[in-house]
C-alpha cells in the first residue's frame, strides 16, 4: 500500500467512514461489540463502565437473577443504542489510524536517504592515533595510545557486541561513557546514520590550528568580564586575543566586515554540511546582537509556586588544571588528577568567561527554564499554533502547550545524545583539546616533531599560556578535564541545538523580550537594566544555545566546531521530532514556521 505523506493531518474525513473504507481497513473489533473480548480484557477496561455495572449486566452472569438479566440487557441495549445511533468513538478506527500513523512515520524516515559521512582521515593517517581520541585507555611516556588497547575498543565498535565492549582494556578507573547508547533504536525522529555533518579539521590543518588558539585565548581570558567583550573595550586581554585570532588563516568563528572583533570574540557559529566536502559557516540571527549572554541565563525561573534563580556557585579564579606533564598523563590514562575546584561561597549572575564555562560544566534547567520565562513574560505562542485562533479551546499537555512542549524537549535531549554519540564513536573518534595540548607540549618541550601547523607554534596565545602558566599544555577548567569520549560531535552542544529549535517552534520568535537586564559589571550579585537595540525571543535563544556550545570551550573541554557542528545536528533532530508528531495530531494545523540557526525560514 502506497502511503501518503500528507494523510492522518487531523482533517474532516477522519471523522467519516462510508462503507467501502469498512471494508478496507482490518478491525480490531469483530463480530459484535463485546464478541473479540474476553471477560477479563473488558473488566480491563475501567474507563468505559464501572465494574459494578459490567459483572451486574452488561457481561451477564450465570446466577444473575430474571430480573438481573432484564437490567443487564437494558444497559446492553443503550451501550448498543449509543454506538450506532448516536455514533460515539470508533475505537477500532482509532487504533487502526494510530498503526498506520506509526507505519507511515517509519515509511518515511526509512525513505531518507543515508549521507556520506566523511571523516579527516587522521585515524588512518596516523599509525599511533595521535589524532584520535584515547583517553581512558593507557598511554605510553609521551601520552601515545597503546595500540591494543585502542584495538579492543575499535573492535567493540565494529562487531557492536556487547560482550566485546566489556574487553576494552582500559588505563585507570574512569569508564568509557555510553559508548552502545548510540546503537539504541528510536521509536521517534529520524535515525542517526542518516544525518551528516561536516568533516571536522584535521590535525594538521590551519583550522584546527585556529581554533586551538582561540581556545589558549578562552583559558587566558576566563577571569575577564563578559561586559568587556565589546567593541568599546579596554581590556588588554581582549584586544590581545583579536589581534592574534586575526593573524590566522582559518578562524571560523564570526567576524564584522571580516575581521574578529571584541563584540565577535568567542560568540557562537553553526557548521553545516556544504557542496561536496565543504563546511558551510554561519552565524545565527542574533548571535552578534547585545550582551554576550543569552537573557535566558540571567533571569529567573518561575515553577509553578516556587522560582528558580539565575544566580549560580561559581569557581574561583586560579582553578586551572592540567598544567603539568604528570596531571595530564594521569588523566589521558583514565585517572584522576585528584584534585577539586574550589568554589565562591557567594552565588551570583554569570560575569565571566570562567563563570559561563563553569555553567555548561554542569548545567542548570537550562530550556525547561527557558520554556517557563518565555510563558512568564508574556510570550505569545507560535502563529502556527492551531490553537491561537480557536474560539472555544485551548491546548494541554496532550498537544500544543507548554506542557506538551516540555516533553518534546526531555525526548529530545535523550535522543540527540543518541546522535551526536554515533558520531563520537562509530565515525569520528577525534581527540580532545586536551589531548592537542599534549602534543603541543611534546614538540615544543621534547621536540618529538608531531604534526602541529605552525600558526599554534608561533601564536601569541602560546607564548602568554607560557608566561602565565608556565606550560605548553592547554589548561583545563575542570579537575577531570573531558569526559571520556570523543569531541566530535559536542553532546552539550546537540542538546542546546535540539531544544532551542523545539522552543522556536512552540514560541513566536519575534517577539522583543521586554526589560532586559545585564550582570552589574561593580556587583556581579545583581543585575542592571540593558539599553540598547531590542533582543527577540529567537535571537536570544540562538544566543542561549551558542552560549552553552562555546561555554564547553571555555572549560577547555571542546573545539569550536564540536559545538558548531552539533548545533546543526540538533536541529535536525528536533525538526524530526516535529515532523513525526504532527503525523498524530487531530487538529488542523499548517504547521509551525520558525528560523533555523541558518536564516532561513523552515515550516514543519
Amino acid at each position: 500500500m502506497q502511503l501518503d505523506p500528507n494523510s492522518y493531518q487531523g482533517s474532516e474525513q477522519d471523522t467519516q467512514t462510508n462503507s467501502e473504507d469498512k471494508l478496507k481497513q482490518p478491525r480490531v473489533a469483530s463480530k459484535s461489540f463485546f464478541g473479540s473480548h474476553s471477560r477479563r480484557s473488558f473488566l480491563g477496561r475501567a474507563g468505559l463502565f464501572s465494574a459494578t455495572s459490567v459483572v451486574a449486566g452488561v457481561l451477564g452472569s450465570p446466577f444473575s437473577s430474571k430480573n438481573e438479566r432484564d437490567i443487564g440487557d437494558v444497559v446492553q441495549a443503550q451501550a448498543v443504542n449509543r454506538r450506532y445511533n448516536n455514533r460515539p468513538f470508533d475505537y477500532s478506527k482509532f487504533v487502526d489510524k494510530a498503526y498506520r500513523v506509526r507505519l507511515q512515520a517509519a515509511t518515511l524516515e526509512r525513505n531518507i536517504p543515508i549521507p556520506a559521512h566523511l571523516t579527516n582521515g587522521d585515524e588512518e593517517r596516523y599509525h599511533n592515533k595521535i589524532g584520535s581520541d584515547s583517553r581512558g585507555l593507557p598511554h605510553n611516556e609521551r601520552g601515545e595510545v597503546n595500540l591494543e588497547a585502542y584495538n579492543s575498543l575499535t573492535r567493540a565498535l565494529t562487531t557492536q557486541n556487547p560482550n566485546d565492549y566489556e574487553n576494552i582494556i582500559l588505563g585507570g578507573t574512569r569508564k568509557l561513557v555510553n559508548p552502545q547508547g548510540p546503537l539504541a533504536i528510536s521509536l521517534e525522529g529520524i535515525n542517526a546514520a542518516q544525518i551528516a555533518v561536516p568533516p571536522p579539521p584535521a590535525l594538521a590543518s590551519a583550522d584546527r590550528a585556529a581554533e586551538a588558539v582561540e581556545l589558549y585565548w578562552q583559558a587566558l581570558l576566563r577571569d575577564v568580564p563578559l561586559s568587556k567583550l565589546q567593541n568599546n573595550t579596554d581590556n588588554p586581554k581582549v584586544l590581545a586575543a583579536v589581534e592574534d585570532l586575526n593573524k590566522l588563516s582559518a578562524f571560523r568563528g564570526p567576524k564584522q566586515n571580516g575581521r574578529v572583533t571584541p563584540q565577535t570574540l568567542f560568540r557562537g557559529s553553526v557548521n553545516y554540511v556544504g557542496s561536496g566536502s565543504s563546511t558551510r559557516y554561519v552565524t545565527p540571527p542574533g548571535v552578534l546582537d547585545g550582551p554576550y549572554l543569552s537573557q535566558f541565563l540571567l533571569l529567573t525561573i518561575p515553577w509553578g509556586t516556587q522560582s528558580v534563580s539565575p544566580l549560580i556557585r561559581t569557581a574561583l579564579p586560579g582553578n586551572d588544571f592540567l598544567l603539568n606533564f604528570e596531571e595530564w598523563l594521569a588523566i589521558q590514562n583514565g585517572g584522576s588528577s585528584g584534585k577539586s575546584i574550589k568554589y565562591d561561597p557567594k552565588n551570583r549572575y554569570i560575569a565571566t568567561v570562567r563563570d559561563l564555562g563553569e555553567y555548561a560544566h554542569i548545567g542548570g534547567p537550562t530550556y525547561l527554564g527557558a520554556s517557563l520565562i518565555l510563558g512568564s513574560i508574556g510570550t505569545p505562542l507560535n502563529p502556527g499554533n492551531p490553537y491561537v485562533r480557536s474560539k472555544t479551546q485551548i491546548g494541554s499537555n496532550a498537544t500544543f502547550a507548554v506542557g506538551h512542549l516540555q516533553a518534546l524537549l526531555n525526548l529530545g535531549s535523550s535522543r540527540v545524545i543518541r546522535a551526536s554519540y554515533w558520531q563520537k564513536y562509530y565515525v569520528h573518534r577525534i581527540l580532545r583539546p586536551e589531548a592537542y595540548g599534549g602534543l603541543v607540549y611534546n614538540n615544543v618541550v621534547n621536540r618529538t616533531q608531531y604534526p602541529i601547523n605552525s600558526e599554534v607554534l608561533n601564536s601569541n596565545a602560546l607564548a602568554q599560556t607560557f608566561s602565565t602558566f608556565g606550560t605548553y599544555l592547554l589548561p583545563q577548567a575542570y579537575p577531570e578535564a573531558s569526559p571520556t569520549h570523543s569531541s566530535y560531535t559536542g553532546g552539550a552542544a546537540a542538546t542546546a541545538g535540539v531544544n532551542v529549535t523545539l522552543l522556536k517552534a512552540f514560541f513566536d520568535e519575534n517577539f522583543v523580550i521586554p526589560s532586559p537586564v545585564v550582570p552589574d559589571p561593580s556587583d556581579p550579585t545583581k543585575v542592571i537594566a540593558y539599553s540598547g537595540p531590542p533582543l527577540t525571543v529567537g535571537g536570544e535563544l540562538n544566543k542561549l544555545a551558542t552560549n552553552y556550545a562555546i561555554g564547553r570551550g571555555h572549560g577547555g573541554i571542546h573545539w569550536r566546531s564540536d559545538g558548531s557542528a552539533a548545533l546543526a545536528l540538533g536541529e535536525e533532530v528536533a525538526i524530526s521530532l516535529l515532523k513525526d508528531e504532527r503525523l498524530g495530531y487531530n487538529e488542523i494545523f499548517n504547521g509551525f514556521t520558525f528560523t533555523k540557526f541558518d536564516g532561513t525560514k523552515v515550516t514543519v
